[in-house]
């Protein structure tokens, strides 16, 4: 489905059906054999990480994650949260949740790692484990107007430009 995006409170958008929250993407990110140092470094859409400091302790790992995504221009301050997963002493699995402006409710193209770490066979993998779904009239104002040309309903926008909620305020028979 294309994305329709925009559209103020002048002239209602149309759609054909009826419109979707959208779906925050979540990549998990696989640290694999035996790791005891060395750096890694995220990219998504082009931009890459600083250097990502590896250690055998999840809270400072999560944090040092965190904070290089953060500072990636095309996303901002948690746009992407680093989560664990199945994450134990530094190696496991880490979710990556695309849960933040304006990253969130949108489909994803998947990063990509590429790694510096020492240690015994160390392995980096990125793989999408939810995909996004794009949310329909992302953009529209609140109180912004939405046609449903398929089902004969008109929506208001009663969520924000980020998130838009539709709610039903007319039906057409």
């Amino acid at each position: 489905m294309p994305v329709i995006e925009g559209g103020g409170l002048g002239d209602p958008l149309s759609n054909a059906g009826a419109p979707v929250a959208g779906t925050n993407e979540v990549q998990t990110l696989t640290i694999g054999g035996t790791p005891t140092g060395g750096t890694f470094t995220l990219t998504l859409m082009g931009w890459t990480t600083a250097a990502i400091t590896w250690i055998n302790v999840n809270a400072t790992l999560l944090a040092s994650i965190n904070t290089a995504l953060d500072a990636l221009p095309n996303g901002g301050a948690s746009a992407i949260v680093a989560t664990a997963g199945t994450l134990t002493a530094g190696i496991g699995t880490i979710l990556l949740t695309f849960s933040g402006a304006p990253l969130d409710h949108r489909v994803q193209p998947t990063m990509t790692a590429t790694s510096s770490l020492t240690g015994t066979l160390p392995t980096l993998a990125i793989a999408e484990t939810t995909p996004g779904v794009d949310a329909t009239a992302r953009g529209i104002a609140a109180g912004g107007l939405l046609i449903d040309t398929t089902n004969k309903k008109l929506y208001i926008n009663t969520g924000t430009q980020a998130a838009p909620t539709f709610t039903v305020v007319g039906t057409q028979t």
